[in-house]
């Protein structure tokens, strides 16, 4: 097999092949440089958690409306803001921290989700809420995603300065300049938009890999936090393209496939990152030592 027929033939042949690689081209870009900052806020497993958030408003547009993109859409929006402002409430106005409070309610959420899907619906519309499609990526849902990823990039350019600080010290932001609750609601939309526009793709669980596995990688490369953001998107954008190939020619599902290929990278990271890579750290310390 040549390589033209390994790597570039099943796009170049294919209309189903290129709006999947186009689509995950647009979620790596918004998705990953979300992640960056979830990651140095220590809030990775948020996404998780708001990645379940969205599956009953999701469910419920698919009971309503069948695999339509608005409803769908619509649906998950709708719940996972309404997650994330509810936990956020909870966490202001009781003892209760934020992310005590939040995975109560992606617990009640994601309960609800799979209650609708099994009560309505069946276990192969289960598996493609929770773990998508890639390969089915239509052009609706395409404009979707590149819009997604157009927002959101706009917005990180405009509130960058105020989130990094957000990030770093939420007490000081709120003190100067009283926009830390705005930021902090801006950011957590951004979380869910994306969110709602990768599950079309990746589903629910898989779209959490791509907003947590690449920044967590990068991490390891670089101490800049636009080198970060530029690593994060790289290895998104790698692993959709290595994931698709790997999925057409041992036909096993392209979600999965992509964000193995992104633990993979993680796993090269953690190891030889030169940031606090375990064998960089092993390396260095004799030298340290002396």
């Amino acid at each position: 097999m040549s390589l033209y027929d390994l790597l570039i033939a099943p796009f170049a042949d294919y209309a189903f092949m290129q709006r999947a690689l186009v689509g995950n081209i647009a979620l790596s870009a918004s998705a990953a440089s979300i992640g960056v900052f979830l990651v140095i806020r220590r809030m990775s497993l948020m996404g998780d958690a708001m990645a379940h958030a969205i599956l009953p408003g999701a469910a419920a547009g698919y009971l309503i409306a069948g695999f339509s993109l608005f409803a769908m859409t619509l649906g998950g929006l709708l719940a996972g803001l309404l997650v994330a402002i509810s936990s956020g409430l909870v966490a202001r106005a009781t003892p209760l921290r934020e992310d005590a409070s939040l995975a109560s309610f992606y617990l009640i959420s994601l309960s609800i989700g799979v209650l609708i899907v099994s009560l309505e619906g069946s276990n192969v519309d289960l598996l493609h809420l929770l773990f998508g499609s890639v390969l089915a990526i239509n052009q609706d849902a395409l404009v979707l995603m590149a819009s997604v990823a157009s927002v959101t990039l706009v917005v990180l350019a405009l509130v960058l300065r105020p989130l990094v600080a957000e990030c770093l010290d939420p007490g000081f932001l709120r003190h100067a300049g009283g926009s830390g609750r705005f930021v902090h609601f801006a950011f957590l939309c951004l979380v869910v938009l994306n969110f709602v526009a990768g599950f079309h793709a990746l589903g629910t669980l898989m779209a959490v890999g791509m907003m947590v596995l690449a920044p967590s990688a990068a991490r390891f490369w670089s101490e800049s936090l636009g080198a970060q953001i530029a690593l994060s998107v790289l290895f998104a954008v790698t692993s959709s393209i290595i994931g698709l190939v790997i999925s057409w020619h041992a036909a096993v599902p392209s979600g999965p496939a992509i964000t193995l290929t992104l633990g993979i990278i993680y796993a090269i990271s953690v190891l030889g990152g030169p940031f606090g890579g375990i064998l960089t750290g092993l390396i260095r310390r004799p030298h340290l030592q002396s």
